[in-house]
């Protein structure tokens, strides 16, 4: 059985990073080049673990456990630069993006993502998935990010739905957690996806590290 609307839902909410597109590689890329530049590692397992995490919080956590000073804004841009020169690789999510397809002019779809609105205009343009979209809530736009339920609910309200008639496509445990919070039908689509960077991350060390 593939991807499905559930008849009650009177909006669609979709994350984007590993749920439209297929960023994470190219996340990964970026986070790496980021980390050989101002001296850490960014274990490949705690990157997945922290997918829907604002870039800089993750700055936040690389600080704590690595006895850091990092400058979050500045590490962030960095890592930002670092992502744009990757996002020619970014490629859609089939099973997904067909709901998209699918649902426009149906049902109002909206945008729920962790990532700045810079980049994430920049990945729906990349995907050519301008047009389907008529709210788009950001890490920009909320005070408390995933997995707190503000993304979501701001986006339902924008929708001008109410949460419990909106059904929200996540591919990260902490996007899951948000919509449940909200009260939304919080549907998992990693199942029902093989993305190109989605190799075991156990083999890697889940400790953040001063390289």
């Amino acid at each position: 059985m593939g991807l499905y609307v559930n008849l009650r839902v009177k909006a669609l909410i979709f994350d984007i990073d590993g749920t439209l597109g297929d960023t994470m590689p190219a996340h990964w890329k970026a986070w790496s080049e980021t980390g050989r530049k101002y001296g850490f590692d960014y274990p490949k397992e705690l990157f997945y673990q922290n997918a829907g995490m604002p870039s800089r919080a993750i700055v936040a956590l690389i600080n704590r456990d690595c006895g850091l000073r990092l400058d979050p804004e500045q590490v962030t841009a960095a890592k930002d630069a670092a992502y744009l020169r990757h996002i020619r690789e970014v490629q859609p999510l089939e099973p997904v993006v067909a709901l998209v397809h699918k649902f426009h002019g149906q049902l109002p779809m909206g945008l729920g993502t962790g990532e700045c609105r810079k980049i994430a205009l920049q990945n729906i343009g990349a995907l050519g998935l301008q047009k389907y979209f008529a709210a788009l809530v950001s890490c920009d736009d909320v005070a408390q990010p995933k997995p707190d339920p503000e993304t979501f609910l701001r986006c339902a309200d924008r929708l001008g739905v109410a949460p419990e008639y909106c059904q929200v496509f996540e591919d990260g445990e902490l996007g899951l957690e948000a919509a449940r919070r909200a009260g939304m039908i919080a549907t998992d689509v990693r199942p029902f996806l093989i993305p190109s960077g989605a190799e075991g991350p156990e083999a890697h060390s889940q400790k953040l590290r001063v390289s």
